[in-house]
């Protein structure tokens, strides 16, 4: 039989009955200091990354070594593009100027180890995220900035409607890229080979293409939409109407960093919660939490004033108004059939 243990027995104290007061317990080095509704001072400061960055006056950013509508040199010398875009609203962030960047110019097989390497800040390269990028590679994945999937630039003439007619073909493709893997997963279970031909360099991939070296040109569909606008006649070209993949191109940062992390995570959120909740409501709910992150109040407001939202980056680089005429498709808002769904600033 189990005697039952006996109640704690209580002291009197002069002014009520209480169980004895416990020990005051000391703080070590270890030891996380009580919450006090502040966020750390680590963060109030800045990050070792942003520290970096204000002291040399200038973002590293990782970009394309040039793709029309993503990330480009301008014949003025100026880069411009999505990608290059997003990379202005980090630098307005977190040194209040969105030209301040370096910018560095990767092959794709570059564009992880230029961060792990210590060689940039951000990576912006149309670069896709994936499980095995994130899982093996010392980087961390801070949003999505354009949902694409891969297609096929081919000739507009009959005989190419679908990806099967491109069977026993050679492909010009992107060395580093989820390509070859994506025609492998795509043509395998259907019986059928294709013979990938990778390039580094962009321009060498859709040179080989327009010279008939290869019978089509496979990448993301905004970058082959670019590309198509750069052949002497875009109009004797065309892009196959399906996608043989999920692409979601992300902007990475280092994983050593989360708080580097943390802060271009939410300049991605703030530039889709602007076109859902408008401008100036966005900055407003913002606005205050940006000493949490390293930032002062004001850092919302600049990123909007310098880049515009969501939708403005999206149409001056993809839309209508860029000449490539892009269709938004799943990169609108979710409230008009699109996949992003930005995260409440409050």
């Amino acid at each position: 039989m189990t005697r039952p243990v006996p109640a704690p027995r209580l002291r009197a104290t002069g002014r009520s009955l209480s169980r004895p007061a416990p020990r005051p317990q000391s703080r070590t080095a270890n030891t996380p200091a009580p919450y006090d509704g502040r966020p750390p001072e680590s963060r109030r400061t800045a990050t070792a990354t942003l520290r970096a960055a204000r002291a040399r006056g200038a973002l590293r950013a990782a970009v394309s070594q040039g793709i029309h509508g993503l990330s480009r040199r301008t014949p003025e010398g100026r880069w411009s593009g999505l990608d290059t875009d997003i990379t202005r609203a980090v630098a307005a962030a977190a040194l209040g100027d969105p030209e301040a960047v370096d910018w560095r110019p990767v092959t794709a097989g570059d564009r992880l180890t230029a961060l792990e390497e210590g060689h940039a800040d951000l990576t912006t390269c149309n670069l896709t995220w994936t499980m095995g990028r994130e899982a093996t590679r010392r980087v961390l994945f801070a949003g999505v900035t354009c949902y694409d999937g891969e297609g096929f630039l081919v000739p507009a003439r009959p005989g190419v409607v679908d990806p099967a007619d491109l069977a026993g073909r050679r492909l010009a493709v992107h060395k580093g890229c989820t390509t070859t893997f994506n025609l492998e997963a795509w043509y395998g279970p259907r019986g059928l080979e294709v013979e990938p031909v990778p390039f580094d360099d962009p321009a060498d991939a859709l040179a080989a293409y327009a010279d008939g070296d290869c019978a089509a040109y496979v990448l993301d569909r905004t970058a082959l939409a670019g590309a198509r606008s750069r052949l002497p006649r875009p109009r004797d070209h065309h892009i196959l109407p399906v996608s043989i993949s999920r692409e979601p191109m992300a902007a990475a940062v280092h994983e050593t960093d989360p708080h580097w992390f943390r802060l271009v995570r939410w300049v991605l959120q703030l530039l889709l919660a602007a076109e859902h909740e408008g401008p100036e409501a966005a900055a407003r709910h913002a606005g205050p939490h940006g000493p949490a992150v390293g930032l002062d109040e004001r850092w919302a407001g600049r990123v909007l004033s310098a880049v515009g939202t969501y939708a403005d980056i999206y149409e001056r680089n993809l839309g209508a108004a860029s000449g490539l005429d892009v269709p938004r498709g799943l990169n609108h808002l979710w409230t008009s059939g699109g996949l992003h769904y930005p995260v409440p600033l409050h």
